[in-house]
């Protein structure tokens, strides 16, 4: 007995049909792991702008003028020179 032709169109419809959901599984199930993905890696890009943020205040305080002139003086024992002390160099 040989399958008429329309059999044979329905089992090849079936199977395309399957091999369709397949993919449409596979595609949700890959977009739902990278927007998890992305989430995550905006979260870590929040951090890190944070981050920045508190490390440029603290450049900022560790490098004001004023700490640097206390900390030459205290710890270098440097000084402004005595007026008889600086010498002018013309060119």
């Amino acid at each position: 007995m040989r399958p008429g032709p329309r059999l044979v169109v329905v089992l090849v419809l079936l199977a395309a049909c399957l091999a369709s959901a397949l993919a449409v599984i596979t595609a949700s199930h890959l977009t739902r792991e990278q927007y998890g993905r992305l989430q995550q890696l905006e979260r870590e890009q929040q951090q890190l702008q944070t981050e920045w943020g508190q490390l440029l205040l603290e450049e900022s305080a560790w490098s004001s003028p004023a700490r640097i002139e206390r900390l030459a003086m205290e710890r270098l024992e440097m000084r402004l020179p005595d007026v008889d002390e600086v010498e002018v160099i013309r060119p």
